[in-house]
């Protein structure tokens, strides 16, 4: 575990510490990323309430067209990058896998891409695209404490339905090595 410094500031301490992730993790966000998910973790720091949101629902409430679609679908992909990046336990709770938070992100920011703005579509299509690696910064961040963010069944799972560094580093650290990545795998 790292030493702590506080920053002056709490946007500079979320900053630091998204910072620390990257370097642990050796992800380096591009700028428009990194930005946003200080901002993202500002926004969200006092909000327990969001662990009782069924994310499909949520989903699904986002699709329909309304003055507020582009908002909940932000909400949505939002929600969904913490739980998979910050509370992956959430899902071992609610029986599904971590890619389900993953795949419904992906999906909210993806469409929200093509609500929004030639400027915002660029960001929310790289949230998008680069969603994962955004969790794995996460998981960095949560694992800074020594803590494993992942279980090993979570861990094969979630590599092999994403591809997660993070996943990956937490099954070669336990001494596991899993089976071909779904991707990967050849089929007859």
């Amino acid at each position: 575990m790292t030493t702590l410094v506080l920053q002056p500031t709490d946007l500079a301490q979320w900053h630091a510490l998204v910072a620390e992730a990257q370097q642990a993790c050796d992800c380096n966000l591009e700028e428009s990323l990194e930005s946003y998910l200080v901002f993202l973790l500002m926004r969200f720091a006092d909000r327990p309430e969001l662990a009782r949101k069924i994310m499909a629902l949520e989903f699904l409430h986002a699709q329909q067209a309304n003055a507020q679609q582009a908002d909940n679908l932000r909400d949505v992909g939002d929600q969904c990058l913490l739980f998979s990046g910050l509370f992956p336990q959430i899902a071992e709770k609610r029986m599904v896998r971590v890619s389900y938070f993953v795949n419904i992100g992906r999906s909210a920011y993806g469409q929200l891409s093509s609500l929004v703005d030639r400027k915002s579509e660029r960001l929310f299509s790289n949230l998008a695209g680069g969603f994962v690696a955004i969790m794995d910064v996460l998981h960095a961040m949560r694992g800074l404490s020594g803590v494993p963010v992942l279980q090993p069944l979570a861990a094969a799972e979630l590599w092999a339905d994403t591809g997660s560094r993070s996943a990956w580093g937490a099954i070669t650290e336990a001494g596991n090595l899993p089976a071909a990545r779904r991707d990967q795998r050849s089929r007859h």
